[in-house]
């Protein structure tokens, strides 16, 4: 027999009707009741007072229970509700000694108590001891009739019947044998049963869908302790086990676990002392809601706290993890089988809600880190990409073929790591980030293409704008009758080419027809602007170009030599032919002419600004005829086709013949002064008079051969001083100012002269004299006709104002 060390009491409410919940939180941990789920009973006992509840109960559990002292008198033992483990019962049995009925202390008007603990006794026991007198079946009051009877009727309100097991245990038994006894309280149970008001949904139902009844018997405590122990001990072997099938319990219903049986027994007598009904399967739900939602809370907690979640949330935050699925959907795995084996006793359907709450509740706490992880491995895999991408279009790979390999090589790549990273308790959709990740490497590949078809056609561009603009400038420097002829040649060879290539070079990339067109074409039109952009640059130097072309065919011979005006040129002709290769330039200029088309503007140009007779002719007729320049347009060409309007042509001729007028009259004073300086000998019949006249002075010096010496010194002296002066030149610019330059230099040339002399005459002497001073002379003279001769070429960089140029008008001064 177990000590009383190895059992525990406690009053679970005491005589006032507080529930002692601090005392029944030690009592549970102390028994470690929480720990036994489903595998334990309650046991209750309830009874007349002083019927030796308290002492059965100590014999049959091993309790220790206070008991009444039969020596100071009969009174009230127990006051409320006590509670204590049974010692040695297998599983773990709990017992609740209820205060006794009919008790003179609480008086015959006070059973609020009474129906209130029975109410408890019934709703939270497994097994219910009614214990009674042999003597009392029978009566009305002292078999507790009248407290069963509002027992049954309140019970009948329960949803579902709890199937508890009421023991009758008759003490004291009399020679009137069980079979006897039983029958009739059994007819009495069911007579209670019957003659309860029932609720419409148990109008049929029999007591058997509530209640196991059972009835034993024992002899007097007092009388015959031996054999009331020896049936004790007989009847607490129907207690081992009592909830295995077939056991005194065995088909009970409704049980809460043994974690949530404090707060169940508390709200059980809550809404007892509020008079409420008490509602079994709504006070069930209500258990397991709270105990389910603790035991929630309690993993959410722990699950926060888990070093391995930790881990793996900081890990996942700086980049991927490899096995991340697994290792979290293992975590996770754990935090719900814990949860499941702590709340696997309470309603199913109340723990089942609750476990799909703590399941979102931390797949929401975890989502954050899955979607970091879908993140890092999006970003990476789009790097990747872009890595090979690039190789593959540097290894020669053509641009379509390139961009769909890799494309579907690493988002299958992206598919298998998101396995890898999937939680499959979670089964998440990673078809967002997929397609974002689409979307990224379509957008990639989109900008590479478009930067690469830049590229390409910007190259071209650069080939053609190469290839064109330096050919065109040159063509159009040479303006002639072919100059559009060959630039429209060189514009299709150069286009057709750059277009090949292009083309060659976008079979890669697998464009549609008709946006490839659009860039053939593009490029075609690109290589007409330059063209056409090179020819209205340079219309906007033609008047540059006009007066170069004039200069060098003025200025220059047939040889491209410098051109010397000795006064045999015909410089009307030059100028004519000048002018006429520089208008036609101009009229080269006036519009671009690429396509087919026929104009007269180079006729135009000619008979408005150079025919002079059919000018003069219509300035006759009337000065009001019209005027083919004054417009602007050309006929037969559109305005876009036109880079110099005819009033601009008008306006830039009138400007040209205006700047290269100077180059026509300097050419002019050149041929004069050339002409005078070549024209020295006198004329003819000057030569003859002077024969005639001066053959006597002749054959005098021919007699006396020192005259014609004395004549010669003199003739080089005269000679000397020519040449020193430079007279012929200075007289170029008239009589007046060479008279006046002649005269400042005359006296500083002779004294240069004479000091020559002086400087001949000291050096050593020869054999003859006169031939010393005729050498220093002639040296003299030698140095001033160099001289003479470099100063002598006239040139001019400008043209005239006009075709015919009046040559009898004089030359004008510097």
């Amino acid at each position: 027999m177990a000590t009383s060390d190895e059992c525990c009491s406690v009053q679970l409410i005491d005589g006032d009707g507080s529930f002692n919940d601090t005392g029944i939180e030690s009592f549970i941990k102390e028994v470690k009741l929480h720990e036994c789920g489903l595998s334990y009973a309650v046991v209750s006992i309830m009874g007349p007072q002083s019927s030796g509840k308290s002492t059965l109960l100590n014999n049959l559990f091993y309790t220790n229970f206070r008991e009444m002292d039969a020596f100071k008198g009969r009174s009230q033992t127990t006051k409320g509700i006590w509670m204590a483990k049974c010692a040695g019962i297998e599983p773990c049995t709990i017992v609740m000694d209820l205060e006794g009925t009919d008790g003179r202390e609480r008086g015959e008007d006070d059973t609020a108590f009474e129906k209130q603990s029975a109410l408890f006794a019934l709703a939270v026991s497994d097994i219910v001891l009614i214990n009674m007198w042999c003597h009392d079946i029978g009566r009305e009051q002292a078999a507790n009739k009248p407290l069963l009877k509002t027992v049954f009727q309140v019970m009948m309100r329960l949803f579902s019947p709890r199937k508890t097991t009421l023991m009758f245990v008759i003490r004291d038994k009399t020679r009137t044998p069980l079979e006897n006894l039983e029958p009739v309280l059994r007819e009495d149970i069911q007579k209670i049963w019957d003659s309860v008001p029932k609720p419409q949904a148990h109008k049929e139902t029999p007591l058997s869908e509530f209640f196991n009844v059972e009835v034993v018997a024992l002899s007097s405590y007092e009388e015959k302790e031996e054999q009331f122990k020896e049936q004790v001990a007989n009847l607490r072997q129907r207690f081992n086990h009592s909830i295995a099938p077939g056991g005194l319990a065995g088909d009970r219903r409704g049980v809460v676990p043994a974690s949530g049986f404090s707060f169940s027994a508390q709200q059980i007598w809550k809404v007892i002392k509020e008079n409420k009904d008490l509602d079994l399967p709504a006070h069930k739900v209500m258990v397991a809601t709270v105990r389910c939602e603790e035991i929630a809370n309690e993993k959410f907690t722990g699950f926060t706290a888990n070093e391995n979640w930790c881990l793996l949330e900081e890990a996942v935050q700086s980049g991927p993890v490899a096995g991340f699925g697994k290792k979290l959907n293992s975590i996770l795995c754990t935090s719900l089988s814990e949860y499941d084996a702590e709340a696997t006793y309470f309603d199913e359907g109340v723990r089942s809600a609750k476990r799909k709450q703590l399941e979102e509740k931390l797949l929401q706490l975890v989502q954050p880190a899955y979607l970091s992880m879908l993140g890092h491995l999006r970003s990476g895999t789009l790097e990747k990409f872009k890595e090979a991408f690039e190789e593959a279009l540097n290894g020669g790979e053509g641009f379509s073929l390139a961009a769909r390999n890799c494309t579907e090589s690493y988002m299958a790549l992206f598919d298998e790591r998101c396995t890898d990273a999937n939680v499959e308790l979670a089964n998440w959709d990673c078809s967002k980030v997929r397609d974002k990740l689409r979307r990224d490497i379509d957008t990639h590949v989109a900008s590479v293409r478009a930067a690469k078809l830049l590229e390409l056609t910007s190259s071209y561009e650069a080939k053609l704008n190469e290839a064109l603009a330096g050919p065109v400038e040159a063509l159009l420097d040479g303006a002639n009758n072919e100059t559009w002829p060959s630039i429209k040649k060189l514009l299709q060879r150069e286009t057709v080419s750059a277009v090949s290539g292009l083309s060659s070079a976008l079979s890669g990339f697998e464009m549609d027809a008709k946006d490839k067109e659009k860039m053939l074409t593009n490029l075609q039109d690109y290589a007409r602007g330059v063209v056409e952009a090179k020819a209205r640059e340079e219309a906007g130097r033609v008047l540059i170009r006009m007066k170069d072309r004039f200069s060098t065919l003025f200025s220059h011979d047939s040889d491209s030599m410098p051109r010397v005006w000795t006064g045999k040129e015909d410089i009307r002709a030059i100028t004519k032919t000048a002018r006429s290769a520089s208008l036609k330039l101009l009229s080269v200029m006036a519009a671009i002419r690429l396509d087919d088309d026929v104009d007269n503007i180079e006729n135009t140009l000619t008979s408005a600004l150079v025919d002079t007779k059919s000018n003069a002719a219509v300035t006759d007729k009337s000065i009001t005829t019209f005027d083919p320049l004054a417009s602007s347009t050309w006929e037969q060409v559109p305005p876009a086709k036109t880079l110099i309007t005819p009033v601009q042509c008008k306006s830039l001729w009138r400007q040209f013949r205006a700047e290269t007028e100077y180059s026509v009259t300097q050419a002019i004073s050149a041929q004069e002064a050339s002409r005078r300086n070549n024209n020295w000998m006198p004329p003819p019949w000057a030569i003859v008079a002077l024969v005639v006249l001066g053959f006597n002075e002749f054959m005098t010096l021919l007699r006396n051969p020192l005259y014609l010496g004395v004549l010669f010194v003199g003739y080089l002296t005269v000679k000397a001083l020519w040449v020193q002066l430079n007279i012929s030149g200075e007289f170029q610019h008239g009589v007046l100012p060479g008279l006046l330059s002649i005269s400042t230099k005359f006296l500083p040339t002779v004294m240069n002269l004479l000091t020559k002399l002086a400087e001949q005459g000291q050096s050593p002497a020869t054999n003859n004299p006169q031939t010393n001073v005729g050498a220093a002379a002639f040296k003299s003279f030698q140095n001033g006709s160099s001289s003479s001769s470099t100063s002598s070429t006239a040139s001019s960089g400008v043209t005239a104002s006009g075709n015919d140029i009046d040559y009898s008008s004089p030359p004008k001064e510097d």
